[in-house]
């Protein structure tokens, strides 16, 4: 039956369309049909009929029934109408559905209207992105009696025979996490992450029971059925700023490590050498040398950092390697002057006095030293003589030539009694 000419049909109510059923629920439809019961094809109210006209009733009498055909046209619309209203009544029985939705392993039962997964989800203001996983797919049909499983993917970083990467799971807790990365290395470990401060944690829970926690020397034991945090606040486990905690399987149980981590710095001390430099000493013979300026080792300081894992280092890195002290250079005097000729032999032989005077000190040795050790060479000087005459070293290992130059030298300046016994007997005094 067609729609009266310029009747484009009632306006739909906002909000009543599903797309995902297609079906569109109109609100204004009873408006243009005769009033009727709820649940009832039959009209609530209908006109009285008129008793047929006697033949003596006057011929310009109205008729009190309408004519059959617009009789029959309206009631053929009232029929039409209440089929439409029914299967609509019908498409809404359809549309609405009960399904199970297992978020994360939360799980619930949702009554829905929505006509897919996606449509479901965003319902229930699930959010995903790629990683994640949804079955069945985002894109499906939903149906009644569907169970809709959401997996969000988690980043964690995962210790495989000691190198640390980042992966995504979906797993719903650190043992499940563990068996699927048991492929990848003999010994696997979750690396907790730190945000600082005492707290520690993991992107999902530890495991569907019980877990052992190996801190300090000792094993605690807690429910894994909450998260890594939780655990360690109900243990009153406080973490220090460089403590590591991961998750492994021990002995077949899962088990969360506690390692206390200290990092240091610490300090060595190493000796730098000194140089030696030269000068010239016109006061000395050739080839023989003084020590101007002694020379000072200095200092090198060698900074490291050292980390000490549950009290045993594991690195140590130079961070800083100064020398701290400089050393003092050490200044040595090189003679220059020109010995005096030398008669050789073991003996000053001159065949004059000062030949005579170191017979009478010496007995003629250059090399003689005094019974008590303070007197040395062929004129017997004293060590602090010899060292006010220029001399270095012991008088006794200089040479011959030197010793009677630093004599004479002597003599010219303090006269003969330097050597009173031995001038006394020469009659030198």
């Amino acid at each position: 039956m067609s729609d009266p000419p310029g009747w484009a049909g009632p306006d739909p109510v906002p909000g009543t369309t599903d797309h995902g059923t297609h079906v569109t629920f109109l609100s204004s439809l009873r408006h243009a049909l005769p009033a009727f019961v709820p649940g009832s094809t039959r009209a609530a109210a209908t006109p009285p009929v008129a008793p047929p006209a006697s033949p003596d009733t006057p011929s310009d009498t109205s008729p009190a029934t309408p004519p059959r055909r617009s009789r029959a046209i309206r009631i053929g619309a009232l029929t039409t109408a209440l089929i439409v209203v029914a299967g609509g009544a019908f498409a809404v029985a359809n549309a609405h559905k009960t399904v199970t939705l297992d978020v994360d392993g939360e799980i619930s039962q949702v009554s829905t209207f929505a006509g897919s997964i996606a449509g479901l989800l965003d319902e229930q203001g699930v959010e995903t992105v790629e990683r994640d996983v949804v079955a069945p797919d985002s894109d499906a049909d939903l149906r009644g009696g569907d169970d809709v499983v959401v997996r969000h993917a988690h980043p964690v970083t995962v210790l495989v025979d000691g190198e640390g990467t980042t992966v995504w799971t979906t797993a719903l807790n650190a043992d499940e996490a563990l068996s699927a990365f048991a492929s990848r290395g003999d010994e696997v470990s979750l690396v907790a992450s730190r945000s600082g401060g005492s707290r520690a944690d993991l992107s999902f829970r530890l495991a569907a029971g019980p877990v052992d926690v190996v801190v300090d020397g000792r094993t605690e034991h807690a429910d894994g059925r909450v998260g890594l945090e939780r655990v360690l606040a109900d243990l009153g486990i406080t973490l220090g700023e460089y403590d590591r905690v991961r998750v492994a399987r021990l002995d077949d149980r899962l088990t969360v490590v506690v390692q206390r981590v200290e990092v240091r710095e610490e300090a060595t001390t190493s000796a730098v050498p000194f140089e030696t430099a030269t000068q010239a000493a016109a006061d000395l013979y050739r080839g023989q040398q003084r020590t101007v300026v002694a020379g000072v080792p200095g200092v090198r300081t060698t900074t490291s950092r050292v980390v000490l894992v549950d009290g045993v280092q594991e690195s140590r890195l130079v961070i800083g390697d100064a020398v701290t002290t400089p050393p003092v250079t050490a200044m040595v005097g090189e003679g220059t002057r020109a010995r005096p000729a030398s008669s050789g032999g073991g003996a000053v032989i001159t065949g004059d006095v000062w030949g005579a005077l170191a017979q009478c000190e010496s007995g003629g040795n250059p090399a003689a030293v005094s019974s008590n050790g303070l007197y040395y060479g062929l004129y017997q000087f004293s060590l602090g003589t010899w060292g006010a005459m220029g001399g270095s070293g012991l008088p006794s290992n200089a040479s011959p030539a030197e010793q009677l130059q630093r004599a004479q030298a002597l003599q010219a300046r303090s006269g003969w009694g330097q050597w009173p016994a031995c001038a006394a007997s020469l009659g030198l005094l």
